[in-house]
């Protein structure tokens, strides 16, 4: 019977598995070096009816995760972006089909030739944004003559905002922190130019959320240079005043890396400060989330100027008590991981989800599974 390992036993990873569970003579295998997180998501496959067998390994040792992944026919990666790009070559030249999730900084598609060389099909960034943001921001540029621009704007938040920090959150807090420090690769005039993370604030409206702010963060990725697309831009969405607090932390060095002596020892900022917020950034059991996401392609059709946006807004499934955000990431994830198991999809290579998005037939499957799941983007087209 084939075989499927998710690499990371996360909120994200969990669900992954379980999702990829359902899938019909397939055998699911979660991996993880914390075995109350193999518990947690062995409990979540098990009280949505299904079965996965869990393995304890440090996925950060690149032998480790060789052997792990060796007896697999199928890899769905879900671990922090810091380990992302190593565990990428690996799977790739263990020759296995992967699919992953992980916010790496450095450039997946370097990898490209090797995977071609191993015959390796590799999805990568497929997760919310980036992912679900770069395909559908794809398909509207196929369906125009020309593309100006593309704007893109997301958020992951609690449902009740809590004081000081009216955020709780839905990944690894440490990728948030990272998303707060890299400096945010945008597009302007055809050039990439860079900005400050949480640089060029704007107030923005949303049906069924309110006002909230956004900032840039480096969020386009390989869309930067792999869409010819003058105006490119990707922008995190907090509720209002998250921007300046974390900025007052950035600039104090709070997030800083490198080590300080108090008192006569020497720590890291960010390890202070992690351990002391990263706890009130955790949601409590059933804690409700929110997903906000919009997508604005603008260009030329058939003589007329063209606006098509995307939008999606999901919120914490009682019923699978599943966050939002999880739900919204892992499910490109594992739609994906299907098409590339069943051979419906195969384009050996790295893969990044713009270069699907050309494909309208694979995007109508897209949708049509997160539909199935209650997870709609609705898409509106109007003429400028």
């Amino acid at each position: 019977m084939p075989t499927a390992i998710v690499l990371g036993a996360g909120m994200v990873g969990s669900l992954m598995a379980t999702d990829f569970a359902a899938e019909p003579g397939f055998d699911v295998t979660i991996a993880d070096s914390r075995p109350e997180a193999l518990e947690r998501a062995k409990a979540r496959a098990a009280a949505a009816g299904r079965e996965i067998d869990t393995l304890r390994v440090d996925l950060a040792d690149t032998a480790a995760l060789k052997r792990a992944i060796e007896p697999h026919d199928m890899v769905l990666g879900a671990l922090a972006s810091v380990i992302g790009f190593q565990t990428l070559r690996t799977v790739i030249e263990a020759g296995k089909p992967y699919c992953d999730i992980s916010f790496m900084p450095e450039d997946a598609i370097d990898l490209d030739e090797l995977a071609k060389e191993h015959g390796v099909t590799a999805v990568v960034d497929c997760g919310v944004a980036p992912g679900m943001s770069n395909m559908l921001a794809a398909r509207s540029v196929a369906d125009l003559d020309t593309a100006d621009s593309i704007e893109i704007y997301v958020g992951g938040l609690p449902r009740e905002r809590r004081w000081p920090f009216e955020y709780k959150a839905g990944f690894s807090p440490s990728d948030v922190i990272e998303e707060y420090m890299r400096p945010s690769r945008i597009v302007e005039g055809g050039q990439i130019v860079t900005r400050p993370a949480l640089s060029e604030p704007e107030l923005m409206d949303f049906a069924g959320v309110g006002t909230l702010e956004a900032f840039n963060t480096d969020g386009l990725r390989s869309l930067a240079y792999t869409m010819s697309v003058p105006n490119m831009k990707e922008k995190t969405l907090r509720y209002p005043g998250h921007i300046e607090l974390m900025r007052v932390f950035r600039e104090t060095g709070l997030f800083g890396q490198d080590e300080i002596e108090v008192g006569g020892v020497r720590v890291k900022p960010i390890d202070v400060i992690s351990t002391l917020m990263f706890p009130k950034w955790t949601y409590e059991p059933d804690e409700e989330d929110l997903t906000v996401m919009r997508i604005i392609v603008e260009g030329r059709k058939g003589g007329r100027r063209e606006r098509h946006s995307w939008d999606v807004l999901e919120y914490y499934d009682k019923a699978m008590r599943a966050t939002s955000m999880s739900r919204t990431t892992a499910f490109p994830c594992t739609i994906m991981a299907r098409m590339v198991a069943s051979g419906e999809f195969v384009r050996p290579g790295v893969n990044p989800p713009e270069l699907i998005g050309s494909d309208a037939g694979v995007v109508e499957r897209v949708l049509a599974e997160h539909r199935a799941r209650g997870i709609e983007y609705r898409r509106t087209v109007e003429a400028l």
